[in-house]
């Protein structure tokens, strides 16, 4: 290794000591900020008409705001009457079922998810779910 610093690089350094430029410091990573957007929508007490065209609206307003993360809650269903109509179907009408079917059937919103999974308990866990979206660039 050469001790020797030239002239030329002696002078350079002392060009930016002398100046207020900053170098940035490269060993801090800087995240894709929507990685760390995440929405949230509960549709408790939503009809299930309702909570699709709420669900539609929430998932583009997400994706044309650059967020990564929509954590939708639906509810277990526990609580729902639809048990007591017997013109209603217990499995299909309330919206842990009918929502994840409604978005999975909508082609339009399924061009901006990525993926799909199950919530973690601290999220709302079987009454729940996450839509990863697809990245998109952010609106000025």
């Amino acid at each position: 290794m050469n001790d020797n610093i030239s002239n030329k690089d002696k002078k350079d350094w002392k060009n930016f000591i002398l100046s207020k430029e900053k170098l940035t410091n490269k060993d801090i990573v800087k995240p894709y900020k929507s990685l760390n957007k995440v929405r949230k929508i509960d549709l408790h007490g939503y009809t299930l008409e309702a909570a699709n065209k709420a669900v539609e609206q929430f998932i583009i307003k997400s994706y044309q705001n650059t967020v990564f993360k929509l954590i939708i809650v639906t509810g277990k269903g526990i609580h729902s009457k639809n048990d007591k109509d017997p013109y209603v179907s217990k499995d299909l009408s309330i919206l842990k079922n009918s929502v994840p079917e409604f978005i999975k059937k909508n082609k339009n919103l399924m061009k901006l998810i990525y993926d799909f999974q199950d919530a973690q308990i601290e999220d709302g866990g079987s009454g729940a779910f996450y839509i990863f979206l697809k990245k998109n660039k952010p609106i000025k």
